[in-house]
């Protein structure tokens, strides 16, 4: 069986599918359209997030078994049509999983210790220790939306502190020891911190809007590591303002592309991304959560361990 892959990735990806005898071609530069032009010849492919996997697309590869996403998520895939045609899709939530526990926790300490601020204030002189009191978390009943290998590596974290673990997923009975399952309304109702543990779909997308934040209870803080398609940007700034929102450490932007960077230097800055970038009880990553040495090791021998027991 023949593989192409389009993205680099950890060398034991190739190195350990070569050992398993598949044929593995590598192009990283080639437009799309010259990829459609020869992957009729190929039994799989592999892919980070190139580009996307359209109709178009995959009625080209005529040969194609599976596809390999090195990555939690398969939106940028047709998964309707690519499961229709009988191409298996391959996907490595379990790779990242840890790193984006880790950062999410890494995000909600930092914000609740005002560690972005007070950094920034003593390199440059300022020495505000009261202006830069912080809480602590335990006591603080933490919510999760979406409760699979990311919510679940979350909740790991947290069992280190007292505090309470609800969890809201559309899948019924997924509760565990770290974390009860609850209905929407109720962690609503009880949650301090709000993180986002969902995969992009159309119901995910704009969920985190006006009406959705004014039905929390209590004023509470936000951690997205999931997508930022999730979270109405405008309606997120109006929360920080209104205090309903306490703070929020985003990991994705509403805004995230492969252009990001022109929103600094052709005058396209939103008013709403502005005032996140000047706020203090911000903190932003560039979709690093799950982005780490370890982890890169861990997704690409999670696709081979994968396409070994599917193919081999």
């Amino acid at each position: 069986m023949k593989i192409l892959h389009l993205d680099t990735n950890h060398p034991l990806l190739i190195n350990q599918l070569n050992d398993l005898g598949f044929i593995n071609d590598e192009d990283y530069t080639s437009s799309k359209q010259e990829i459609e032009a020869k992957i009729h010849n190929y039994d799989g492919f592999i892919i980070r997030s190139r580009f996307s996997i359209d109709v178009h697309f995959l009625d080209k590869a005529t040969k194609l078994k599976f596809i390999g996403r090195v990555g939690a998520g398969l939106e940028n895939i047709d998964c309707e049509y690519a499961k229709s045609k009988n191409i298996e899709l391959i996907a490595a939530p379990e790779g990242n999983r840890n790193a984006v526990g880790e950062h999410s926790l890494a995000m909600l300490l930092s914000l609740f210790n005002k560690l972005n601020k007070a950094d920034k204030e003593v390199r440059n002189g300022k020495w505000l220790r009261e202006e830069n009191r912080g809480i602590e978390l335990d006591g603080k009943t933490i919510g999760l939306i979406g409760y699979g290998n990311m919510g679940k590596a979350f909740a790991k974290k947290l069992r280190g502190f007292d505090v309470k673990v609800l969890c809201y997923d559309l899948k019924p009975n997924v509760g565990d020891e770290n974390s009860k399952q609850v209905s929407l309304a109720e962690l609503q109702e009880k949650c301090d911190v709000l993180s986002l543990h969902i995969p992009q779909t159309d119901l995910t997308k704009k969920m985190i809007n006006a009406n959705f934040i004014d039905s929390f209870k209590k004023p509470f803080w936000l951690i997205n590591t999931a997508r930022g398609s999730a979270v109405v940007t405008q309606d997120l700034v109006a929360g920080l303002k209104s205090g309903k929102i306490l703070g929020a450490g985003l990991d994705v932007l509403e805004y995230e592309k492969s252009s990001f960077e022109n929103l600094f230097s052709d005058n396209k800055m939103p008013e709403a991304f502005e005032y996140l970038i000047k706020a203090d009880n911000v903190i932003l990553s560039p979709h690093v959560a799950g982005w780490t040495l370890e982890s890169k090791e861990k997704l690409a021998q999670t696709i081979v361990n994968k396409i070994k027991e599917k193919f081999c």
